[in-house]
């Protein structure tokens, strides 16, 4: 096997969708690396925590394991046109495959998606279409899906949406996730953090985890959501069902999706692992984002500070002890949200000064 591809998440061939090398479009997706806290974990009482760094996947974000596996499939078809619907990251990492496979890329967009992911996607040279309402509006979104998937069925291509309701075998690429944790950390994990949105993420985990081996794993895999947009984690702790919400109000991007689509999944098989569900207020999200900055060197989009968030709350209410091995997913780059850094943090200007200047403010530093 060559070094390119143990490099990549086709380390785990076995576990993945059959492609032949040929085929595979490789830009070095997966083999994040899994860092151990210098800080935050001494500060929330945790001796083992860890993050598992999806912000450095080729396009920033762990949706990049989705759309090797998604385009690599398409590649291997003869299909030469991909249209998708996004939030940002997954539509970034497919205009980025799809790029590299020499495929045209159209993404509806969700409405209010960061600019950043926008341009970044753009410049990988795919299509956009934002429609008003998509992603905040349960009936809104649920037509954009209908009304594509009615038109990629006509063209007998996928609708690549992250969610194993859409495209269970490209998701297996995000399973991977599970299989590098274990194997890094020799399968000694207590806890595994997941933010959720649709939920296709926190399921690829626990499936990742129950696969390892469903009679004896011992990794319990909690779903974590921002408080406004609740569909299933409260229904995780609660013994409940998943439940859209009428309209998605937290402004972490990227977690705004009001309807069920993986939920029930998500609870049956956070259940089987013995994990729990968390909700945690943005506010709390924008804190560990700066937390995760300034203590850990770690520049994490806003989703990607959620599972230290649900963390916070899982110590404050004593379902996590101190020896536990903890990892939390760092799912996207802050390279994606940099508005969310302009609103959120109030931080200081600039300033300019002459060469004289310069050594007279830094002194009080030394």
């Amino acid at each position: 096997m060559s070094q390119r591809v143990l490099n990549t998440i086709w380390k785990y061939q076995n576990q993945l969708p059959a492609v032949s090398p040929h085929h595979r479009v490789l830009l070095g997706e997966g083999q994040t690396p899994l860092v151990r806290s210098r800080s935050i974990g001494a500060s929330l009482g945790i001796d083992n925590l860890y993050f598992k760094l999806e912000n450095l996947n080729p396009s920033g974000s762990y949706k990049d394991r989705f759309a090797a596996v998604l385009v690599s499939e398409m590649n291997a078809k003869g299909q030469k046109i991909c249209i998708a619907t996004s939030s940002g990251n997954t539509g970034a990492a497919l205009s980025a495959y799809c790029a590299a496979a020499g495929m045209t890329c159209i993404l509806v967009v969700v409405d209010g998606a960061p600019i950043p992911k926008i341009r970044q996607m753009q410049l990988y040279g795919a299509r956009i279409f934002m429609v008003s309402g998509f992603g905040k509006d349960p009936a809104i979104t649920t037509a954009v899906f209908d009304e594509l998937e009615k038109l990629c069925r006509s063209y007998q291509i996928p609708l690549p949406i992250s969610a194993y309701r859409y495209c269970p075998s490209a998701m297996q690429g995000v399973q991977t996730i599970s299989a590098e944790i274990l194997e890094t950390l020799n399968g000694q994990v207590d806890h595994i953090f997941s933010p959720a949105g649709g939920g296709g993420l926190t399921l690829a985990v626990t499936l990742g985890v129950l696969a390892e081996n469903p009679a004896t794993h011992r990794t319990k895999v909690n779903c974590v959501q921002p408080e406004g947009n609740d569909t299933m984690a409260s229904s995780l702790r609660n013994n409940g069902t998943a439940k859209a919400v009428s309209a998605s109000t937290t402004t972490v991007s990227g977690l705004q999706v009001p309807g069920v689509l993986d939920g029930d999944r998500v609870i049956e098989n956070g259940r089987k692992t013995g994990g729990n569900g968390y909700i945690v207020t943005d506010e709390r999200v924008f804190a560990w984002q700066k937390a995760l900055a300034q203590q850990e060197g770690i520049f994490s989009e806003p989703a990607g500070a959620v599972a230290l968030a649900g963390l916070e709350d899982a110590v404050r209410r004593n379902e996590v002890n101190r020896k536990e091995t903890v990892v939390c997913l760092v799912t996207g780059s802050g390279f994606k949200d940099m508005a969310s850094v302009e609103t959120n943090f109030g931080l200081p200007p600039v300033q300019t000064v002459d060469v004289g200047q310069t050594i007279a403010l830094i002194q009080p530093f030394l």
